[in-house]
């Protein structure tokens, strides 16, 4: 009996013009037998972008909000409601950025323009997802999947300093709201034991029929935020995040066995992995010049549980500011676990499961993430200013 193969189309897009970016895509989505495949008009279709961070569009840091629109727009165009969600990297040392990365990534301002509506997965809160079979203790993700009617994932192309790679199977981790994702980090520091992570997510998602990766400018060298822009002038497209990933660690240069954290969902079965069971299907030539992350090309073994040590350091928990608060219980009607007291405001962290939920909903800030550590909180600050 023959194995099914994965299709995986890349193709030639050479600038954010929408326009273009429509036509490439759906002709894509057509070869792929059309929209209808995959979404019923009026349905509830949340794209699961890359919003890392407060990053411009021209750092490449996140997926381009062009990109966002064009996708938007054909869906909209087919009658779906288009829903834009992710919560963003780095909440930690007190930091959330979020609410900010929305604004200045630009997502913010072509949903508007758009119609489309924000799910910030730090405001709506998690589900617990219950499965025997999970590699995480206690997994939760954001409840925005279970909420809409069909997932598509546009995830961004670019190396990562410490997992070499990061792509369609990495972009789940969004999932995770808040300081939980700093909570898995910890828990698991090797690529390989967060590479199960990240199979737990995908395999908690039964919705996402269908991934597109922006490659028109990639991130090279040291990403996923501080890397440098590429023209790769590529957008890639299939129903495998798996197979997806394939071709883009080749086209990187990158050999397929160097990236570990994609290694359990290749065990899992999340996708295909082994190249002779995929089908590529346009131009999917190694990238000229590409630059890899310095730690490419270093044989060194390295000691990842370190990683722990610096999260316990950088640790921050969230603590009402009662000079501000003004008793509107926002947050205490918000908290998805009641950790928070009605009255005193109270947090009970031995019921916090941090996802940053009570911060996020605050509309007068009065949720402050403090550390027991001076210089922990001095660096929150500082980085803050430059979120504003």
């Amino acid at each position: 009996m023959r194995c099914p193969m994965s299709d995986v189309y890349v193709s030639d897009c050479e600038s954010y013009d929408v326009l273009l970016m429509k036509r490439v895509i759906q002709d894509t989505v057509d070869e792929l037998g059309g929209w209808d495949k995959y979404v019923r008009s009026g349905q509830r279709v949340l794209l699961k972008i890359n919003l890392i961070g407060p990053k411009k569009p021209e750092h490449a840091a996140t997926t381009n909000p062009e990109f966002v629109r064009a996708v938007g727009q054909l869906l909209k165009e087919h009658g779906a409601d288009v829903y834009v969600g992710d919560s963003s990297g780095g909440a930690i040392a007190g930091m959330a950025p979020t609410k900010k990365a929305f604004v200045t990534s630009g997502i913010q301002k072509i949903a508007d323009e758009e119609g489309f509506t924000i799910l910030n997965f730090d405001e709506l809160g998690p589900v617990l997802i219950e499965d025997k079979t999970n590699y995480t203790n206690d997994l939760y993700i954001t409840k925005a999947f279970s909420e809409v009617d069909v997932v598509i994932n546009l995830p961004k192309m670019k190396t990562h300093s410490m997992g070499i790679y990061t792509g369609a199977v990495k972009n789940l981790f969004g999932a995770v709201a808040g300081l939980r994702k700093a909570k898995y980090h910890k828990e698991s520091p090797d690529p390989l034991q967060f590479g199960e992570v990240l199979a737990d997510i995908h395999m908690a998602i039964d919705n996402m029929p269908l991934h597109l990766m922006d490659g028109i400018v990639a991130m090279q060298g040291e990403g996923p935020t501080a890397g440098d822009p590429y023209a790769a002038g590529k957008i890639l497209i299939s129903e495998d995040p798996l197979a997806l990933d394939r071709v883009c660690i080749e086209m990187m240069g990158i050999e397929a066995e160097r990236v570990s954290i994609l290694k359990a969902s290749i065990k899992r079965g999340i996708g295909t992995f082994d190249k002779s069971k995929i089908n590529v299907h346009g131009n999917a030539d190694r990238l000229e010049g590409f630059t890899l992350p310095r730690r490419y090309s270093q044989s060194k073994v390295v000691d990842y549980s370190k990683v722990k040590g610096v999260i316990d350091f950088f640790k921050a928990v969230p603590v009402v500011n009662r000079k501000k608060c003004v008793n509107c219980n926002s947050c205490v009607d918000g908290c998805p676990v009641k950790a928070i007291d009605r009255d005193t405001k109270f947090i009970n962290y031995d019921l916090c499961i941090d996802c940053l939920c009570c911060h996020e909903l605050c509309m007068i800030e009065a949720i402050d993430l403090k550390s027991d550590k001076k210089l922990v909180n001095v660096v929150r600050a500082v980085s803050n200013m430059f979120y504003k």
